[in-house]
């Protein structure tokens, strides 16, 4: 279906980049980690990533190496295990590829971007895995390197400047629900990530294809 004609044009698309192209496909590891500390998969996840800690990390407060050395104290575990942990916590994780090959046909066409609330190291993070999914986009945001997070309006607003649109003419990409309505609040057009196939439906609906 294309653009409704009484809107503005999207020129541009911009992706989360954890839980979106970047997601837990086996949450055996993870869950096997949890349940070494007594813990659910979920609450292991809210020390990792949602812990005031973690979100100070975000915001570039703590390098890569001090948010683990935070989250080895939160849970009570030696840091010589750090590395064995990180190793376990990550196992799941892969690059939804098709999705990546979808973003990467949408310049020059339009413009794309990647906005991540994301710690210190997450560029060499990508580099050291092997992902390539970085060179499919125009602009590259992580909230460590600006000290903003979402859903700060700020960083929809810097995002937008460097990608040179109104935020009527982009259109924002999440799994976070507190994150899309963050988007909505400074104008963005919205997709709620709940599965390739429905992200690239929606989008294509708003004219992206």
């Amino acid at each position: 279906m294309p653009a409704q004609t009484n809107k503005p044009a999207i020129k541009a698309v911009i992706f989360d980049m954890g839980g979106v192209i970047l997601r837990t496909e086996d949450m055996t590891s993870r869950t096997e980690l949890a349940a070494k500390f007594g813990l659910s998969r979920h609450e292991l996840e809210m020390i990792v990533f949602q812990s005031p800690e973690s979100k100070r990390a975000e915001l570039g407060e703590f390098t890569r190496e001090e948010h683990w050395e935070n989250v080895a104290r939160l849970l009570h575990f030696p840091e010589s295990e750090l590395d064995e942990f990180q190793r376990a916590y990550w196992d799941g994780d892969a690059v939804d590829e098709e999705l990546e090959m979808f973003i990467r046909g949408l310049r020059p066409k339009f413009r794309t971007g990647l906005l991540s609330n994301a710690w210190q190291g997450t560029r060499d993070m990508t580099v050291e895995r092997g992902y390539t999914f970085l060179t499919a986009f125009d602009v590259i945001m992580f909230s460590c390197e600006v000290h903003l997070r979402k859903p700060d309006p700020r960083i929809f607003h810097l995002m937008l400047d460097r990608l040179g649109v109104n935020a009527c003419e982009a259109v924002f990409v999440d799994d976070f629900i507190d994150n899309i309505e963050g988007a909505k609040a400074v104008g963005l057009n919205t997709v709620w990530f709940k599965g390739r196939e429905d992200a690239v439906r929606q989008l294509r609906e708003l004219g992206v294809e």
